[in-house]
């Protein structure tokens, strides 16, 4: 779904990501996109911060309240970092900055619905993350996570007990445009709902592991 109030880019983007093999719905304002989410969720939400009534930052706020969990791309003019940082606190999972190029929007796009092979699981502890289902539990409590909580979570299974650096997390969810404290605010994301005891242990100065 692409979320812009702006006739033109939104054509452009409905033609340009429709030829990439995308099905590609439209809204024109916040109002609209959450309509369009409750009769139909996405798989992947592209959503401009400035728009009518209610901008970007509210509609992804609705969004995650709401325990939906499709990744999100914010499209902004503004390339500050409290932007940013704005963003990514109301539940974006990614973010570009106006004007972009559509190579890049298409790249990011692809990395946040890149989706696991179906019937593998991931462990540590009491922790199960079943990558079909994109969802993991802990005693039996299912946990509801954004596109990139998820591939960091899956990140850190994989090389459980083995400490993943910023720098590559970054290179690999991220595609190696982010801040390095984006990590650490995903982590704490990821702290908060994994709940106690903590399984996500900081290792100073360079990155993070799982440690029970």
């Amino acid at each position: 779904m692409v979320v812009d109030d702006d006739p033109s880019l939104r054509r452009m983007l409905e033609r340009t990501l429709a030829a990439e093999g995308y099905e590609v719905t439209v809204a024109g304002d916040g109002g609209d996109a959450l309509a369009a989410v409750e009769r139909a969720a996405p798989d992947v939400i592209v959503l401009d911060v400035a728009l009518p009534s209610m901008d970007g930052l509210a509609v992804s706020r609705r969004l995650r309240s709401r325990g939906l969990g499709t990744p999100i791309l914010m499209l902004t003019a503004r390339d500050a970092v409290p932007d940013r940082v704005s963003g990514l606190e109301a539940g974006a999972d990614d973010y570009l900055v106006k004007p972009f190029a559509i190579a890049e929007l298409v790249a990011r796009l692809r990395a946040l619905t890149r989706r696991p092979d179906a019937g593998a699981l991931l462990s540590y502890a009491d922790l199960i993350l079943d990558l079909a289902a994109g969802r993991p539990t802990r005693t039996g409590r299912s946990i509801k996570l954004t596109g990139r909580e998820l591939a960091l979570l899956e990140l850190l299974l994989r090389d459980a007990t083995r400490t993943v650096t910023r720098e590559r997390a970054i290179d690999e969810i991220w595609s190696g445009a982010a801040e390095p404290n984006v990590v650490d605010r995903y982590v704490t994301r990821l702290r908060r709902k994994l709940g106690e005891p903590k399984l996500i242990q900081t290792v100073r100065g360079v990155g993070f592991v799982l440690r029970a």
